[in-house]
């Protein structure tokens, strides 16, 4: 059966004579990252940055989410706490 669907994927070849794809580290690589944003210690968000995005534009990117400022409020932000490549935790 593999080998049929091996044909019919458009291989002139047996699957049996086929060799093993070879590693490649690079597809490894992350360019972004997904962030867990949290109002209070409660999920409110998430958001997608740049795995070398600094803590500053993290803040601003997470502070600006919909959902987040429908939290907020309006009041007054105690303390914005950031894990880089992990959480975004404000607090009001």
């Amino acid at each position: 059966v593999c080998d049929e669907l091996w044909k019919a994927l458009g291989h002139q070849d047996s699957l049996i004579d086929a060799s093993w794809p070879a590693f490649d580290a690079t597809a490894l690589v992350l360019d972004e990252v997904q962030m867990v944003v949290q109002v209070n210690g409660k999920l409110r968000s998430k958001i997608t940055v740049a795995v070398d995005a600094d803590k500053e534009s993290i803040e601003k990117i997470a502070l600006s989410e919909d959902n987040v400022q429908k939290f907020i409020g309006g009041k007054a932000i105690r303390k914005v706490i950031v894990v880089p490549k992990k959480l975004v935790n404000i607090v009001i």
